[in-house]
């Protein structure tokens, strides 16, 4: 792994902190699904940690009525607590299954379940996270966003951000 150097206006993944940050930010995010705008909202929390590019968190009133529906999955992140997953549901399109993840307010506080506890994120409550992947787009600021690389994290690749990112093959055991 070789870091890359971020050129002017980029940040480094590298630079971010462990534990996470979470930050809040005015750029606009559009989630487009089924060619229906189902968010759009330019107030958003990044969260920032080592190796990932930045998971973004729209509120849930930036949510179209009716396309956020309950899903049964969830996980829990050591620093964040418990994970409660959302599938996105239009008219006239698939539903896409375990596509966003949020934290309940109150399941933001972690205590005695690891190294940072009591910690809090009060920035996510009542905050929606999307896999950019199966939506049509999702763009921030206008620019398409890219997945992070293997599916399994929800990072956002945009120009401003260079890696390598964790999540591809081999980067497991960053």
């Amino acid at each position: 792994m070789r870091r890359v150097e971020p050129g002017p206006g980029q940040e480094s993944v590298w630079d971010y902190p462990r534990p996470p940050r979470a930050e809040p930010s005015r750029r606009r995010a559009v989630v487009t699904h089924g060619g229906t705008v189902v968010a759009d909202s330019d107030d958003l929390v990044r969260v920032l940690e080592t190796s990932h590019p930045p998971t973004w968190y729209l509120p849930r009133t930036a949510f179209a009525d009716g396309v956020l529906r309950p899903a049964q999955r969830r996980t829990v992140c050591e620093w964040k607590g418990t994970a409660r997953y959302v599938d996105i549901v239009v008219p006239g399109a698939a539903p896409l299954t375990d596509v966003g993840w949020w934290y309940p307010e109150g399941d933001t506080q972690r205590s005695g379940a690891g190294p940072r506890e009591g910690a809090v994120y009060p920035e996510l409550a009542d905050r929606v996270a999307l896999y950019p992947a199966p939506f049509d787009e999702i763009t921030l600021d206008g620019e398409r966003v890219e997945p992070q690389p293997g599916g399994f994290y929800g990072g956002w690749i945009t120009a401003d951000v260079v890696g390598p990112f964790k999540g591809a093959p081999g980067t497991w055991g960053w």
